[in-house]
């Protein structure tokens, strides 16, 4: 089988802990050269790892001319830079979260890789989980009638750190609602096939020094009409939360603990009444049995390079296109100027 030939600027981090074994596991991709500017690391992730070749430059590995996708995992302040050079090179860009400083550059450089004819997507691995997957399609196919309540809630415990580049705005643009929050809009307008057109939020820094939130609380309107919130701290103790996705419908509910996450998994129940009840003035709760899902796990990571490899190879549409973390970042945006203004916000 062909395979894309791969690299990865930002080799540390998330790339070494979640897509690099991911990509080992694929059959479409082959890890050609990594780039860390940590001194000493981009050699032993090299031999880790397979590849050919290391860098302790951006602009070396994408000189690399057998190199045809990069990866970009680099701190969020170098994302423009290197996804700007990437375009200049001729690479297909797979960049995490957020493309760049605002969404509007985020915009402009997927603007500059579609003109040349590269495919760029971005992190929005969670798409992958078996389980979101399984829920976009039973609320498709009108299990839940008509979608009028959507929630998600994901949080860490994220202490004060001097010198971590997540807790500057200068260096990551927010906090917990950018960088935690981010997959939980994208989910709820991923699983329901709607865009946000309203919001306003609250975002503040409640309980640590950092300059940005580690408080955050988001609330919207869907283009289907469904209303939906989204809660993202960094200061709530990991081990006192479950992490929570959940859709309410004229049919039913589908709830789920655990699926938010890095990982494939985490448990989803769905309640589907069928619809067609009549009032009950009493209120009593005649509750139908939840059934859970099921499904073959996997590893989002694999199925996230997989899948934009499969793009690159056969010309199969990018699952995760940057234009959608293009637009999940303006309305971060405007959730942080809902903080300052107190308004709501109509988006297109």
């Amino acid at each position: 089988m062909k395979k894309v030939k791969w690299g990865v600027l930002g080799a540390g981090g998330i790339a070494d802990r979640r897509t690099l074994p991911g990509m080992m596991l694929t059959d479409n991709a082959e890890l050609v050269a990594v780039m860390e500017v940590v001194p000493g690391l981009a050699p032993k992730l090299a031999e880790k790892y397979g590849a050919k070749r290391w860098y302790t430059d951006a602009d070396s590995l994408l000189a690399d001319p057998e190199v045809e996708a990069v990866y970009i995992a680099s701190p969020v302040g170098f994302h423009a830079s290197q996804v700007r050079a990437a375009i200049k090179a001729g690479k297909h860009i797979l960049v995490e979260k957020p493309v760049a400083a605002t969404s509007a550059e985020s915009k402009a450089l997927c603007d500059e890789a579609a003109a040349k004819g590269l495919l760029m997507a971005t992190g929005l691995m969670m798409r992958f989980n078996t389980y979101h997957q399984q829920i976009k399609k039973l609320i498709a196919d009108g299990e839940l009638g008509q979608v009028v309540s959507c929630h998600a809630l994901f949080s860490c415990w994220y202490p004060d750190m001097p010198g971590n580049w997540r807790q500057s705005k200068a260096t990551a643009g927010g906090g917990a609602m950018t960088d935690m929050g981010i997959h939980c809009l994208d989910l709820i307008e991923y699983i329901t096939d709607s865009k946000i057109v309203k919001v306003g939020g609250l975002a503040e820094t409640m309980t640590f020094k950092y300059d940005v939130e580690d408080a955050s609380s988001a609330l919207f309107k869907l283009s289907c009409g469904a209303f939906g919130t989204v809660d993202a701290y960094f200061n709530i103790p990991d081990e006192a939360v479950k992490w929570r996705l959940e859709f309410y419908g004229t049919k039913g509910s589908i709830i789920t603990e655990g699926t938010i996450g890095q990982m494939d998994g985490g448990d989803a129940y769905a309640i589907l009444t069928g619809g067609d009840k009549a009032y009950d003035a009493t209120q009593d709760r005649n509750e139908t049995g939840a059934v859970k899902l099921s499904g073959e796990l996997g590893n989002i990571y694999a199925r996230e390079i997989a899948s934009f490899s499969d793009s690159i190879l056969n010309g199969t549409p990018v699952e995760v296109p940057a234009y959608d973390g293009a637009r999940i970042q303006k309305v971060i945006e405007k959730i942080y100027e809902s903080q300052e203004t107190g308004k709501f916000f109509e988006l297109a």
